[in-house]
């Protein structure tokens, strides 16, 4: 087995070796010296959106010829087809940027002490749990042979890797079905299409300061309160919502930015992109491409998914009637 540890399961408790820690944990108290883990939650994610926006508002005014190949829409689109400006937009995006500072100051608590003895401790208590597990799942002398070959690197992999990710996706996916079905309902629903969610399509052809851009209700119902019910349905720790609001802030924005980049690292992930919401926001797809912002399961299931293929059929269609 080890030096430390005759056996994995000794008695009712579990004996684990000295604790590894992989390489993207620290064990300090905060990430960055003396703020708060939990103020870097609340401002990552605005710091994300403005950094990300900038720099599309850059490639937008640079007039790099090289660009155009990659613009869903041609540059005078924005100006001429957009029905807001952008004044406007900022305004809206500042007023939604203190709501969720203010919401995450109330949501967010001080996270508990960061130490390798509470590492030990809860690893010790998911090894028990595990134990009670295989023992369900596999007849007595066969649980035991599993536990005593793999019990310890078992516990290490659930509780640094399998378990983390797994919160992750869970988190993942809560957002996504939160978000796809109060979208899908303020376009069916007409008195809070015309009242609420027009605001938003005030931008036919979307941009990356665009993404916020909406009605405070809206704003707070599907973006802020959808996220702080995602971190929380899953448990995150808060180091793990960190990466998970600044994950989902650029996945938004660059949802909304306008290029469809083949070496785009957000659009590479999801068939949820960039081009996929665009065609949200045009009058052809405006009651399709509900999910927002990782991925496409929702319409898919329940039929609301348009590709540019369907568009295309469609314009056949109707040429040919």
């Amino acid at each position: 087995m080890n030096s430390t540890c005759p056996a994995f399961v000794i008695g009712e408790t579990v004996c684990l070796p000295s604790i590894r820690i992989p390489f993207y944990f620290s064990l300090r108290q905060s990430m960055f010296n003396d703020i708060p883990d939990t103020y870097v939650a609340i401002a990552a994610p605005v710091l994300t959106f403005w950094l990300m926006s900038l720099t599309f508002h850059c490639l937008d005014v640079s007039g790099w010829r090289w660009l155009d190949k990659y613009r869903i829409h041609e540059s005078e689109e924005v100006k001429s087809k957009n029905l807001v400006t952008p004044g406007e937009v900022a305004r809206g995006i500042i007023f939604q940027n203190v709501m969720q500072t203010l919401l995450g100051l109330a949501w967010l608590t001080e996270p508990p002490g960061v130490s390798v003895a509470r590492c030990q401790s809860e690893m010790e208590g998911l090894g028990r749990t595990l134990v009670l597990v295989v023992r369900r799942l596999f007849e007595k002398e066969m649980g035991m042979k599993i536990l005593e070959l793999r019990g310890a690197e078992m516990t290490h992999w659930l509780y640094w890797w399998g378990i983390p990710a797994a919160q992750f996706l869970f988190a993942m996916f809560v957002l996504d079905t939160w978000q796809y079905f109060l979208h899908r309902l303020m376009h069916t629903n007409q008195y809070l299409y015309r009242e609420i969610h027009s605001l938003h399509h005030k931008l036919y052809v979307p941009y990356a300061f665009g993404a916020f851009y909406s009605h405070p209700l809206e704003g707070f119902l599907i973006d802020t309160l959808g996220i702080a019910i995602a971190e929380r349905a899953a448990c995150l720790s808060i180091r793990q919502a960190i990466f998970f609001f600044v994950y989902g802030m650029g996945k938004t924005v660059d949802d909304h930015c306008g290029y469809s980049f083949p070496f785009d690292p957000f659009q590479l992930i999801s068939g949820n992109n960039a081009d996929y919401h665009d065609i949200h926001h045009q009058a052809v797809g405006i009651k399709s491409n509900f999910s927002q912002p990782f991925f496409v399961h929702w319409d898919v299931l329940l039929g609301t998914r348009m590709t540019r293929e369907d568009i295309q059929e469609r314009r056949q269609k109707v040429k040919t009637t």
